[in-house]
């Protein structure tokens, strides 16, 4: 039985190593796997798996302290659970610290990794204090309204002005969010180390894709993850900004379809 709540997408090949290495698709905070939707609508001639977060969609908490290492080792056991011991990984935001993790504790899960809109670095102090605080927040009164201002400060400014379903969309899904995910959300994010030099021992194909406007995972953010790493790509979507998942689907899709058959070709 896995720890976690996992989905299959795709179409798995009769044989071949294309049905013995999925896409795994990591979630950002506050989400659960169905922010994936349209992503994998794109990706549909390939085995991928979503997963939902601990205390978010269909996964229960885990126990312990918040921590993003239990949630990565629950993603590695559950995978072994499912028979997979390798797999191409991509994490968007929260995804990508807890793939971060990955690299860092099971490399040799890794046949490649897509770091969308994220960053390698640990928070500062005044993030690390904003986090601790929402989730105090989220668990009172704040509920998850807490998460409301990621609407305006997540989206490109070309999506709020002219994309008004997305924007209802990331509205509803905000609504949606736990209150007590949010809370063990923002407690692991908080306590996330720095993953730099972690970068340096993976040589498994990559990207490192960002959305032109994304301001919560810079432009410098990207160079520095790309420097570390042997063999990856940098992209940068244009008209995109932190949710680049959901504001320009296509595009994430079409980046991390072509690193799929490029790691499984090298595998």
């Amino acid at each position: 039985m896995t720890l976690l709540a996992w989905h299959r997408h795709g179409t798995v090949p009769a044989e071949g190593s294309l049905a013995e290495v999925p896409l795994v698709l990591l979630h950002a905070f506050p989400f659960d796997a169905t922010m994936w939707h349209d992503v994998v609508a794109e990706l549909d001639d390939i085995p991928v798996l979503t997963v939902d977060a601990p205390g978010f969609g269909d996964s229960a908490p885990l126990q312990g302290e918040p921590s993003l290492v239990p949630y990565a080792d629950a993603i590695v056991a559950d995978l072994a659970e499912l028979g997979v011991h390798r797999a191409v990984v991509a994490g968007l935001s929260m995804g990508g610290y807890t793939l971060l993790e990955i690299a860092s504790r099971r490399p040799e899960v890794l046949a490649g990794l897509a770091l969308l809109d994220t960053k390698a670095t640990a928070d500062d102090d005044d993030a690390r204090a904003a986090r601790l605080a929402a989730a105090d927040e989220a668990e009172g009164e704040g509920g998850n309204e807490v998460v409301s201002g990621l609407l305006l400060k997540a989206l490109s400014p070309i999506t709020l002005a002219n994309r008004p379903q997305v924007v209802d969309q990331v509205r509803e899904d905000l609504g949606r969010a736990p209150a007590a995910g949010i809370a063990w959300a923002q407690r692991a994010m908080a306590a996330r180390p720095d993953h730099l030099e972690a970068l340096g021992l993976i040589s498994a194909p990559a990207i490192v894709l960002r959305g032109e406007h994304d301001t919560m995972g810079t432009a410098a953010d990207a160079r520095q993850m790309a420097s570390r790493l042997a063999d990856v790509e940098m992209i940068e979507i244009p008209e995109a900004g932190h949710f680049s998942h959901v504001e320009t689907p296509a595009a994430v899709a079409q980046a991390v379809h072509a690193l799929y058959l490029r790691a499984v070709r090298r595998d």
